[in-house]
């Protein structure tokens, strides 16, 4: 199968699904890949940005905006790269090393993140994921996992490396407001040149591996202005398919492939230590608002996604969503898969900064409720259980209010905006403390009644100012503080 020529990625058409070749995506009624899988989903849309990338990016501005979506023409300059997309047979193979190798051979499902181990099967602990999920995969559906372990790979035992932005990468794509899948490619498609028949060497499969077996063996990126070509076909594990009778049937991985060090990918966001510039990693759980600093809203010490400044940039901030996704890690288990959608608001920075005040008011709110229902329900751990529970339904019941206030804010009504944004938070912390809290509390005992009721008191102290957290929550919204009964009489006797 060669990724080029052949008919192999699976999407949504208007008419209904279709497959079709890398080059189709410039027709009008392809809408979205269709794979089996969100990761699959993810790692696919990257796949054909990298690959537009490769054979026809922008070459500046006014080519991004000015130049109309051409099936044909995509056809013809994407040829030139079809000798180095053959998934199997003699010769170069995409994304795998470039001579046969001697290893362990895996059953196919080791392609896919969240497949169980060796160690976990040998413990029986592949409870939630059971081992030999895919023991065939057809050569279409292998190819794709191939890309996503290589573009996302996490830690993989001793020497399978990670990917070039570590284990589980966040990935944020611009989605603009038209319809369709190539209006999504192409927004986030960097300014480049194609790369020529006799360049095929730049992707890391058609040169013998850089390997890492010594310590501190790094590839890092060459110099110049434009993105290396490896960079969206990064190749940190060293792996041949196995097939047999037109299906993949294992998969032969050995240690100690490519050690990336100090690229910067222009699909993902990273945040700054020290000297160091590091890819951001998704967290477990939904991508509220309370995740959006340095990924949607600017942040000091983060940097949002190069296709999304680019996209704001030569549009003068047209409306978009920021697609985000990504496999929350830990080390080599996989947590959560996230997949989410969040707006993008043409904030200039006096509403950047506002935003960002806006969400550490949010912080110290959820905080002070969920030990308020700690406290109100007799528990001792303020991350688990109730407190915690009560804390996650806070932020998402402040989400829609919040992108309200963003709007407020866009619209020219900023002003007003902190004490609406505190009105919100407040109205939200009492309705969950009283859902959580006050039910059958007749039914308890006296100690715990005035527990309860002290509880309820304190929250809505701290949301009126008053107490260490209240004043966080003034502060950060640039509120005055009430005053203390101590301060009210003081003035009053003058």
């Amino acid at each position: 199968m060669n990724l080029i020529t052949d008919a192999w990625i699976p999407v949504r058409r208007t008419g209904g699904p279709d497959v079709i070749r890398p080059d189709q995506i410039a027709e009008p009624d392809v809408l979205f890949p269709d794979w089996p899988r969100a990761d699959l989903n993810l790692a696919c849309l990257e796949l054909l940005i990298g690959l537009v990338y490769l054979a026809c990016p922008p070459q500046d501005a006014d080519d991004w905006t000015s130049r109309q979506p051409d099936q044909r023409a995509l056809r013809n300059a994407l040829a030139p790269l079809a000798p180095a997309f053959n998934l199997l047979g003699e010769g170069p193979r995409f994304l795998q090393d470039f001579d046969p190798i001697d290893g362990s051979l895996n059953p196919p499902d080791m392609l896919f993140i969240d497949s169980a181990g060796d160690s976990t099967a040998k413990k029986n602990a592949d409870l939630m994921v059971k081992r030999a999920r895919y023991p065939r995969l057809d050569p279409a559906l292998a190819a794709m996992a191939l890309y996503t372990l290589q573009a996302f790979a996490p830690s993989g035992g001793a020497g399978n490396r990670t990917s070039m932005r570590g284990g589980g990468p966040m990935v944020t794509l611009v989605r603009p407001e038209a319809a369709g899948l190539w209006p999504l490619i192409w927004a986030n498609v960097p300014d480049g040149v194609p790369l020529g028949a006799d360049e095929l060497d730049w992707l890391p499969w058609m040169r013998p591996t850089e390997t890492s077996e010594k310590k501190g063996q790094v590839t890092v990126p060459p110099e110049g202005d434009l993105l290396p070509p490896e960079v969206f076909f990064g190749q940190p594990r060293r792996l041949r398919l196995v097939e047999e009778g037109g299906q993949i049937t294992g998969v032969i991985q050995t240690p100690w492939g490519t050690n990336y060090e100090g690229w910067v990918h222009p699909l993902s966001p990273y945040y700054h230590v020290k000297n160091e510039v590091l890819p951001k990693h998704p967290k477990p759980g939904a991508f509220g608002y309370r995740n959006w600093r340095g990924i949607v809203l600017l942040n000091d010490g983060a940097d949002r996604a190069q296709c999304l400044e680019t996209f704001l940039n030569r549009t003068d901030s047209a409306p978009c969503r920021l697609l985000v996704g990504g496999w929350a890690m830990s080390n080599m288990s996989p947590l959560d898969f996230i997949w989410s959608e969040a707006p993008v608001f043409p904030l200039d920075p006096q509403g950047e900064d506002l935003a960002g005040r806006l969400v550490d008011a949010a912080e110290q709110a959820g905080y002070a409720l969920a030990s308020a229902v700690r406290q109100g329900r007799g528990e001792d751990d303020l991350t688990t259980g109730a407190g915690a529970r009560a804390r996650e339904m806070f932020f998402a019941a402040t989400q829609a209010p919040f992108e309200a206030r963003l709007r407020d804010v866009v619209n020219g009504q900023g002003d007003r905006v902190p004490e609406d944004w505190l009105k919100d938070l407040r109205g939200a912390a009492l309705r969950i403390f009283d859902a959580e809290v006050m039910p059958g509390l007749a039914d308890l005992s006296e100690t715990r009644r005035q527990a309860a009721v002290a509880a309820r008191k304190s929250l809505l102290s701290t949301l009126s100012g008053y107490g260490g957290v209240g004043v966080k929550v003034f502060k950060a919204l640039r509120m005055p503080p009430p005053k203390t009964k101590r301060k009210a009489k003081a003035e009053a006797r003058t």
